[in-house]
Formats: C-alpha cells, sequence, structure tokens
C-alpha cells in the first residue's frame, strides 16, 4: 500500500470538499422545491409520483453525504465502513422510491379521467 504524506487513508479532504459542495448545488435545490409545492414544467404530466421522487434524490443526497463526512473528518476504518454501509441502504431506500413514484405514475397514467355518473 502507498502512503502519501499528509493524507490519510481517505484520500484529500478538499476532494471531498468539493464534491459535497457540486452535489449540494445541484441536487438539494430540486427536491425541496418540488416538498414545497412546485413542479418542473418539463415534469407536470408526470404529477403522480413527484414527492416520492423528491424523496428518493432526498436519499441520494444523503448518501453522499453519509459517505463523505467522515472521509472528511479522517475517520477510522470501522466508521468509514460503517457510513458506507448506511449508504447502501439509502441507495436501497432511493432505488424503492424511485420505482414507487414511476409505478404511481403509470397507475394515473392507465386510470384516466373518470366520468361523472348520472342517474
Amino acid at each position: 500500500m502507498i502512503a502519501y504524506e499528509g493524507v490519510g487513508m481517505n484520500g484529500n479532504p478538499l476532494y471531498h470538499w468539493i464534491a459535497l459542495a457540486v452535489s449540494t448545488t445541484l441536487m438539494l435545490p430540486m427536491p425541496v422545491a418540488i416538498l414545497a409545492g412546485w413542479t418542473p414544467p418539463w415534469m407536470r404530466k408526470r404529477q403522480a409520483g413527484m414527492r416520492l421522487r423528491a424523496y428518493a434524490i432526498l436519499c441520494i443526497y444523503a448518501l453522499m453525504l453519509v459517505n463523505g463526512i467522515p472521509r472528511i473528518a479522517d475517520a477510522p476504518f470501522e466508521t468509514v465502513m460503517a457510513c458506507s454501509s448506511v449508504g447502501l441502504g439509502f441507495a436501497a431506500a432511493a432505488a424503492v422510491l424511485f420505482l414507487l413514484s414511476a409505478r404511481k405514475d403509470s397507475n394515473a397514467r392507465t386510470a384516466g379521467p373518470v366520468a361523472p355518473r348520472e342517474g
């Protein structure tokens, strides 16, 4: 194993800070806006699963936080691995939420508008 001076097992913390800053600016505003009630124009046809999609994106963001923060703090190997395992749980939750949102959209599309009953 090659050890570099001044850099721990987790790599250069500057790279992790940059990754977290970029992911925060790119991933966080959209789900927060969706959960606040705003829908992007290109997704207005798929309204049924919007909240589930927003929660899934927040799970992916949580995955980035759980994996990045221990590495920035230069935590021990066991802590980094435990946090990575928690991150896998967030990834699985995001996948389930994306699948549920697709199913909800599909059910809303096939049901169509309900005609009023006469009589």
